[in-house]
């Protein structure tokens, strides 16, 4: 046997294949029995076109579907192997044609494999009779000829390996007789040759041989001791050669299956008794036969899927020893006893929602052990699901995908498989998948608003929240993470960062500086939203920042100007009416809104009976009729007020003359007092100017010279061209409605003595105004025109010696 399997290790009868795809094949592999463990069944890798890394990642693996695991998958060679020692006598009893058949599962995709091993037998088994002696009364008027069933061997082998012949010895008065029965089985007789006399030989002693055809030949004997009995002329006959009858499977014990019965010529025909001769072990379990009625009866539980058929030999036998034989056939009918098992081979508990229609998600086999129609199984899954089931082999099936899944829409599935096999009532098993539908980044973030509106007080301070955008995403774990960014662009030539930031978690939005709404009134920026899939989904929302005005600027006064070192008056004939536009106050405010509404208030007047202000357009005019009693010098202050809050204000001066004639206003605004202003620390400037004499003593004595000669060459040009001096108006920009429309500016040059005494025309300094300065007097009294507002333009004589030059004065005289 040893040599025999070694053969077999090198022999492989066929290898068949037949693939449908890439999802399921079959192929087909013979092995002797009784292989050792570990021994080679085939390379299943290289059969099937297969890497035996594929094996590898594909966790390859061996499924059977009931029973136990004969074969086993040696994934890193890519071989089956025998894994457990194979019996076939045990796996397929008397069925000749003996194969085991399993399927061969792959991963990522599923492939499925069907592999049928064929077992041959071999010659492990010796003929073997059911009992070590034959016992046997034979009448000694047996007539040659009479013919005497023996008990056959059993070889529990198949073909050649099975029992093949039988051998007699002695030979002298018995040959033997052979007989191929309805179930291919060797029935052997024993034929009498020639007379007995029991009175010469009431016993003979034969053996009997079994042989099969086996290399090695391998044979069983038995004894066969014969009894020869007086007198009995006829053998008991049954009154059937064979009989046939069925039993459902599942019948209750007791229950009657057939009655035999046999005849005897002889007077004690009724002394015939009936045994199961040649009967195996499982049919003596379930079946007994009476010995006096002949009534078969079921003694044990009957198994359609066991046993689907027997056959047993009756034998009836008289007092006197003579027998007769017959055959009883009884086929098991199939009972719908047994509901289908659903075996689920491989599953896929998550499925990615992009999985395409036809996706495999689990493997199933079905067996009912049950035939024919009760063995027909019919699969199905609950309706109204992405999922449908199909056909792959025979008992097998896919769970594949039908349709388009949506994890937003339905994250899993619980599907419900159902087996129902076509008996009588019919029976069903259920199998339950739960499903769960794994993620993909098919959605990209959605914001709440596609634009967004945030208003920003000016002067704001850093770091200040503005406002919070929001997007949500309708997919799952890291792709629904939304993290918000802004998208790079520039305001005022500075990138958008430098001004705003944003959280990329919470989506909140903060500035980064203080916003001046007179430079910048609004500006856009692009907020992305980008989700945390592979590759990232994103959109995009609009927001649109105002910046809002705040009161933080106060009026400016454009006229008149306020200049400094100057007097500023403006010339109201006593001649005007009521009415009488004096000037008008024009200011501007760079905020907006009813930040910037102006209003005029008169806060101060010389006479507040006199003169009035328009409160929305500044216009000085007149309230009265002028009279001559009102003073020459007349001082308004106005307050510009914006209508912010809180408001600001500014405040501007007017100093108006009323005079007639020009000599008038000349000798009211040019009488200058001078104060002295003595310094406290007397000692610092005494010091300082005794410093000061050594140095700037031949400097002060140069600069006194150079003074005189000019001052002497000027009075002469002015007092040669007084006489033809001219007077050239000058129109200033007209400005609302009541504005003074001529304006006539001059300048007058005057000294001590009024001999020398000038006017010229010179360009004009500010419009509808009147100046005067003088650049000769002291710088006590310099300052005694800055500290008294009150003063609008003093000339005063200064009581020199009369060897000084006269001192020059020069006022701005402006005339409408």
């Amino acid at each position: 046997m040893e040599t025999g399997e070694k053969g077999w290790l090198l022999w492989r009868v066929f290898v068949l294949a037949l693939f449908s795809g890439l999802v399921s094949g079959q192929i087909r592999y013979s092995i002797p029995e009784e292989m050792s463990v570990g021994s080679f069944v085939g390379s299943i890798a290289a059969d099937l076109g297969l890497e035996p890394r594929r094996l590898i990642a594909g966790k390859a693996r061996v499924f059977t579907a009931g029973g136990s695991e004969y074969v086993g998958l040696d994934r890193e060679k890519g071989q089956l192997v025998v894994k457990e020692r194979i019996d076939r006598e045990q796996l397929c009893g008397e069925i000749s044609a003996c194969s085991l058949s399993f399927e061969v599962i792959l991963d990522n995709p599923m492939e499925l494999y069907r592999v049928t091993v064929d077992i041959l037998d071999i010659n492990d088994n010796s003929p073997s009779f059911p009992r070590g002696e034959i016992e046997l009364e034979i009448s000694e008027l047996a007539v040659p000829g009479a013919r005497f069933p023996l008990e056959s061997a059993i070889d529990p082998d198949v073909g050649l390996n099975a029992l093949q012949k039988y051998t007699l010895h002695p030979t002298d008065r018995f040959n033997l007789s052979i007989k191929n029965g309805v179930d291919g089985t060797k029935n052997v007789e024993m034929v009498l040759q020639s007379a007995l006399d029991r009175e010469m030989n009431a016993h003979h002693h034969l053996t009997l041989t079994a042989f099969d055809g086996g290399k090695p030949q391998r044979s069983a004997t038995v004894k066969i001791n014969i009894v020869v009995l007086d007198a009995n002329d006829n053998a008991p006959i049954f009154d059937q050669s064979s009989y046939k009858t069925f039993v459902p499977e599942n019948a209750v014990i007791g229950t009657l299956v057939t009655t035999v019965s046999a005849t005897d010529a002889d007077d004690s025909s009724q002394n015939i008794q009936y045994y199961f001769e040649h009967a195996t072990s499982a049919a003596k379990a379930l079946f007994s036969i009476d010995t006096d009625s002949g009534e078969i009866r079921v003694m044990g539980d009957i198994d359609y899927e066991k046993h689907k058929q027997f056959t047993i030999k009756v034998k009836a036998k008289d007092h006197g020893g003579l027998t007769d034989t017959s055959e009883i056939m009884i086929d098991v009918i199939d009972v719908n006893d047994n509901a289908p098992k659903i075996t689920i081979m491989s599953f896929s508990s998550a499925v990615s929602e992009d999985a395409a229609p036809g996706t495999v998600i689990a493997m199933i086999n079905v067996q009912d052990l049950d035939s024919g129609d009760n063995g027909k199984v019919a699969c199905s899954i609950d309706l109204n699901s992405p999922f449908k089931i199909v056909s792959s082999l025979t008992n097998y099936y896919n769970l594949v995908t039908d349709s388009a899944l949506d994890r937003e829409q339905t994250t899993g599935y619980n599907i419900t498989i159902t087996a129902v096999d076509a008996g009588n009532p019919p029976l069903s098993s259920k199998e339950l998948l739960s499903i769960k539908i794994s993620d993909v980044n098919d959605h990209a973030p959605q914001f709440e608003q596609d634009s967004y509106d945030a208003y920003v007080m000016e002067n704001n301070p850093a770091s200040m929240s503005i406002l919070t955008v929001k997007a949500d995403d309708a997919d799952w774990g890291p792709n629904a993470r939304v993290s918000y960014f802004l998208i790079d662009g520039d305001l005022n030539g500075a990138p958008i960062a430098s001004h705003i930031s944003i959280n990329t978690d919470s989506g909140a939005i903060y500035t980064l500086k203080s916003f001046d709404y007179e430079q910048l009134k609004s500006f856009k920026i692009q907020v992305r939203a980008q989700d945390g899939g592979s590759p990232p989904m994103s959109s995009n929302a609009t927001l649109n920042i105002f910046i809002q005005d705040q009161n933080d600027n106060a009026p400016q006064i454009l006229y008149p100007v306020q200049t400094g070192g100057s007097v500023v008056a403006e010339i109201v004939p006593r001649s005007a009416d009521v009415g009488y536009l004096v000037t008008k106050v024009v200011a501007v405010d760079v905020d907006s809104g009813q930040n910037a509404w102006l209003s005029y208030k008169l806060q101060k007047a010389t006479d507040r009976a006199l003169f009035e202000v328009g409160p929305q357009n500044g216009e000085i005019r007149t309230v009265r009729q002028v009279t001559d009693k009102d003073a020459v010098k007349q001082k308004l202050t106005v307050v510009v007020e914006d209508n912010g809050q809180p408001s600001r204000s500014a405040v501007v001066n007017i100093n108006v003359a009323v005079a007639d004639s020009f000599p008038e206003v000349l000798s009211e605004f040019t009488d200058f007092t001078y104060e002295k202003n003595y310094n406290d620390n007397m000692t610092f400037y005494l010091v300082l100017a005794l410093a000061a004499v050594s140095v700037l003593f031949i400097f002060s004595i140069i600069a006194i010279i150079s003074v005189k000669i000019y001052r002497w060459r000027q009075r002469r040009l002015l007092y040669k061209s007084a006489a033809n001096l001219p007077v050239i108006p000058y129109y200033p920009p007209g400005y609302a409605d009541g504005t003074l429309q001529h304006v006539y500016n001059y300048e007058v040059c005057g000294t001590t003595d009024s001999r020398l005494s000038d006017i010229k025309f010179v360009r004009p300094y500010s419009q509808s105004t009147l100046a005067s300065m003088s650049h000769m007097g002291t710088v006590q009294r310099e300052k005694r025109e800055q500290e008294d507002p009150e003063l609008l333009s003093e000339v005063r004589h200064k009581g020199a010696d009369q060897n000084l030059l006269p001192q020059t004065y020069c006022p701005f005289i402006y005339l409408f």
